[in-house]
């Protein structure tokens, strides 16, 4: 049986069990975080590295001739250097829709959120505004009901269909879009021509070069003043300081992104500035944990234990 390290457990959190991947290895040596430089003294031995965000580059690799699978606790390889891997016959494996349930709960959480102008009207609440006012209720901020409103999703895999499926439950009128940079291709009608009509856009697609400020200026000056914008995707795939800008302006109404473009923001983030300052705006930011609940996390493990079964399987 092969002998496998995790690098940065911490990652999955203290409440999650081990045990499927424990049971198919010879032994498993746990480390809560690692650092490149610290990954190859602890992978010296291994068969299998399993990581999460680690970053083995090229160098690294080339110090582990026993390595033979590297088993990623997530969707995305951008830690990994894939040529060099593949060179040295190193098998990448990653894990995929483990947390679809997840991501989709919180995307619908940051939509409903926003439609109710939750953040503005607990800023009123804090600053003593329904305790002073002369009427049983606040209506300063007019809300966004759902029901017969356009969804327009940048994205159509599992978990944009199942925000998809959740939406309509709310009696939402839904609209893909088509795969940015493959319009001419795609029979679905491209966001350029759903945005003037968009109520809400909801962004599910990977960050590349045809995404890469999907959502900017041009595009923002083309949308309802009353558009609510959620990105639960990458950061970067929405001009943040354009949809600030806009947002400030009036030009959008409602803005929440659970990902940013450098995580985590050690430099700040111009909409960390904006929510640290107060400033009155329907604005969310959560911390790129849309996929944190536990029974997403479990089911990392247990793809990644599916994930060597397969392995020693084809190995065999």
């Amino acid at each position: 049986m092969p002998h496998a390290v995790m690098l940065d457990a911490e990652s999955l959190g203290v409440d999650i069990d081990l045990t499927a991947i424990r049971n198919i290895v010879s032994h498993l040596d746990v480390y809560q975080q690692s650092t490149s430089e610290q990954a190859r003294a602890r992978l010296a031995d291994a068969d299998i590295a399993i990581v999460n965000k680690v970053v083995l580059n090229a160098e690294t690799l080339a110090a582990l001739p026993k390595l033979k699978l590297i088993c990623v606790l997530a969707t995305g390889l951008n830690n990994i250097d894939l040529n060099t891997a593949k060179a040295q016959n190193v098998s990448v494996k990653n894990v995929t829709a483990y947390g679809t349930a997840s991501v989709s709960q919180h995307t619908l959480m940051l939509m409903l959120t926003l439609a109710n102008r939750l953040p503005r009207y607990q800023a009123d609440i804090a600053r003593g505004e329904w305790q002073r006012s002369d009427f049983f209720c606040l209506q300063g901020h007019s809300t966004l009901q759902l029901s017969g409103k356009r969804l327009v999703m940048v994205g159509q895999g599992e978990l944009g269909s199942e925000v998809a499926r959740l939406a309509q439950a709310f009696g939402m009128e839904v609209t893909f879009a088509a795969r940015p940079g493959n319009e001419t291709e795609d029979k679905r009608p491209s966001l350029d021509e759903l945005l003037p009509t968009a109520d809400v856009i909801s962004l599910h697609c990977p960050l590349n070069e045809a995404t890469q400020h999907l959502i900017n200026r041009k595009r923002l000056e083309k949308a309802k003043s009353s558009l609510l914008l959620v990105n639960c995707a990458r950061g970067g795939i929405i001009d943040e300081e354009a949809a600030l800008e806009a947002l400030r302006e009036g030009n959008i109404g409602g803005l929440a992104v659970d990902v940013l473009p450098t995580e985590p923001p050690i430099n700040g983030h111009p909409l960390l500035t904006a929510l640290a300052n107060g400033e009155p705006l329907n604005l969310i930011v959560t911390p790129h944990n849309a996929w944190i609940t536990p029974e997403a996390r479990q089911n990392i493990v247990a793809l990644t234990a599916d994930n060597i079964e397969q392995w020693q399987y084809e190995a065999n």
